[in-house]
């Protein structure tokens, strides 16, 4: 097994891991954080990928500004035991149906999904450089950019009056 396997292995337990620690955690603070480590993870991977760029972007925008946003809208919220809605029974088994079905459509997406058995390029190839990113983002892709840029303002408007004080 070579090195490159090995850290794919691990990168790949640390954000499966981590992402269930997202869900299983009952402090939103340490599911933020924990959200953290699955960003840094999958950064990896991009990295491993020859993504550089996209690495990069994701652990400054994601892992950094966007998770400090989170932490500043659960800290202004300051939820506690009091102002929690109560469980109801039928949530809770909403939830755990609308789980299973979201399980059943990836196993039945991922049954005829094809096996690579290709080594990833670590040295050559300029796939994830930032040349290739651009002339495929701002030529194939600039209508979802531009749509993805309008919806970026109108969450940083929302963000500012959520977390305005009420008059």
């Amino acid at each position: 097994m070579s090195i490159s396997e090995i850290l794919f292995y691990f990168l790949s337990v640390m954000a499966l891991g981590s992402a269930l620690m997202v869900i299983i955690s009952r402090n939103p603070v340490h599911s933020v954080l924990w959200l953290i480590v699955t960003f840094f993870a999958i950064s990896g991977h991009y990295i491993m990928m020859n993504a550089q760029f996209l690495g990069i972007v994701n652990l400054i925008v994601y892992a950094g500004a966007i998770m400090v946003l989170f932490l500043f809208v659960i800290m202004l919220m300051n939820l506690n035991a009091e102002t929690e809605p109560k469980k109801n029974k039928w949530l809770r088994m909403a939830g755990i149906v609308a789980g299973g079905c979201l399980l059943l459509v990836l196993v039945a997406a991922l049954k005829d999904a094809e096996v690579r058995t290709s080594a990833v390029q670590l040295v050559d190839g300029d796939i994830g450089l930032i040349k290739q990113l651009g002339s495929v983002l701002f030529t194939d892709y600039v209508v979802p950019f531009e749509i993805s840029s309008v919806l970026f303002l109108s969450a940083m408007v929302g963000a500012v009056v959520i977390g305005k004080k009420g008059d």
